[in-house]
């Protein structure tokens, strides 16, 4: 059950990176999203198989893409719905697997 977020965001992230770089040539774009897309998708794939550190990779992927929104943000003053998007995303994926860390790690 918890590969379902990495697998989901995995797809999302590839076809935002992808459309990005479509409508605005972005390369950035197209870089963090398809490298993004595949860091979650083998996390998710580690995940699946009961494989080490699937959790802790989808987590850093997750602090990763907040990380990278939040300057966004800032910087449309929370007009654009894109990086409000990608904010919103990173925030439940990051409480999300922080709290399937918190479980694996600790039995919590």
């Amino acid at each position: 059950m918890a590969e379902h977020p990495s697998f989901t965001l995995a797809g999302l992230l590839a076809v935002g990176g992808t459309a990005g770089y479509v409508r605005t040539r972005s390369t950035p774009s197209l870089v963090a999203g398809l490298g993004l897309g595949v860091s979650y998708a083998y996390a998710g794939y580690l995940i699946k198989g009961n494989k080490d550190y699937g959790t802790e990779l989808a987590l850093g992927n997750s602090i990763f893409l907040l990380g990278s929104a939040v300057p966004r943000v800032v910087k449309t003053k929370a007009r654009a719905p894109v990086p409000i998007g990608l904010a919103a995303a990173g925030v439940l994926a990051t409480l999300y697997y922080l709290k399937k860390v918190k479980e694996f790690r600790y039995g919590v």
